[in-house]
């Protein structure tokens, strides 16, 4: 199921929406540039599990062992990698943003990508492998919008074989057959190794993050 819009407006211009985006993408066109140094670019600001855990045994300083957690999330592997994670933010993000405030939707990204790195890095910890990709935060995005508008309607594209149909979901079908495909995507892979495959496990944290921590960062107005 490819999402092709909601049908949910937004009151307020999601500047904070716009600029992760444009963030992710001027990201995306440094690595671009780096021709064979792109490699180590991933393994410097990517999030290695089995480095972290190394970098805590030996008590590296924290700036140094932290830092991956944020720089991650802005890094994406190939131009299906971040045209499907922005996309998915440009959709969703603007009616959260509106809801939540400018400044408290920064934070809440934050944090989601920041619990979805921790769960991943928690269920992977002997892999060598960078975890990069904003998709951990954008579960959080997820996460919340379902909270607050479970009936608001997505348009989807679904594709059967060759013939493809545009219909009308709920948000709660959506995102949650969206999820239960994390879910069971991660139980199937405990215990297998998933080089350059989806880090099934940061889905899933970031989004159950976004949905505890709608009741703190939701405004509240008053009448």
């Amino acid at each position: 199921m490819i999402p092709l819009k909601d049908k949910n407006p937004s009151y307020s211009v999601p500047i904070v929406n716009y600029v992760l985006i444009a963030a992710n993408a001027v990201v995306f066109f440094y690595e671009l540039s780096l021709g064979p140094q792109l490699d180590s670019f991933f393994v410097k600001y990517g999030l290695i599990p089995s480095r972290y855990f190394e970098m805590v045994a030996n008590h590296t300083h924290p700036v140094t062992r932290y830092l991956p957690f944020f720089t991650s999330m802005f890094i994406h592997g190939g131009w299906l990698h971040i045209i499907g994670n922005m996309w998915f933010l440009f959709i969703f993000g603007d009616n959260v943003e509106d809801r939540f405030g400018h400044g408290r939707y920064f934070l809440f990204y934050v944090l989601s990508g920041l619990a979805a790195a921790a769960l991943q890095v928690s269920l992977s910890a002997g892999s060598s492998v960078p975890t990069i990709g904003a998709s951990g935060a954008i579960s959080g995005v997820l996460g919340a919008y379902l909270i607050m508008f479970p009936g608001a309607k997505v348009v989807t594209l679904i594709p059967i074989l060759f013939i493809f149909d545009i219909i009308d979901i709920s948000a709660l079908l959506f995102i949650g057959f969206w999820f239960l495909m994390q879910f069971f995507g991660g139980i199937q892979s405990v215990g297998v190794d998933t080089s350059g495959g989806i880090a099934w496990w940061a889905h899933v944290g970031g989004f159950l993050a976004g949905m505890v921590m709608v009741p703190i960062f939701k405004r509240r107005y008053s009448t």
